[in-house]
């Protein structure tokens, strides 16, 4: 086995409170840790999932997807989320503060972007 292991995902975000609790209406989660400018959200006991973190960064730049040009802060990294009910997911993470993307590449994957601009997907499996 190997010594190392992947344990949490950290996004930056000009108030990491504040993503944070996007994310955890959005998935369910539970804070685990927090500080002035950090949280670490997880899913509840026993039931698997990535956990995440939020770092406040006061220079934050939002990324932009798709890439326009050459100069724009490009996309580092995207969460992709599965859902049983794309439709109705992708509602309710718009009523808690997401933002659908204008182009949408693919009919069974929904782009998002979460109040700080990061973009996500949701996908339904066929």
């Amino acid at each position: 086995m190997s010594p190392t292991r992947l344990s949490t995902v950290v996004l930056d975000a000009h108030d990491a409170h504040e993503l944070a609790g996007f994310y955890l209406r959005l998935l369910g989660y539970e804070v685990r840790a927090e500080e002035p400018h950090w949280v670490l959200i997880g899913p509840p006991p026993g039931t698997g999932g990535t956990s995440l973190a939020f770092e406040t960064e006061p220079a934050y730049v939002p990324p932009v997807w798709p890439g326009r040009d050459p100069g724009d802060q490009q996309m580092m990294l995207h969460l992709d989320i599965q859902v049983d009910d794309l439709g109705s997911e992708t509602a309710r993470a718009v009523a808690e503060g997401a933002r659908l993307a204008e182009y949408q590449p693919q009919d069974d994957v929904r782009v998002l972007f979460d109040p700080s601009g990061h973009p996500f997907c949701l996908w339904q499996a066929q």
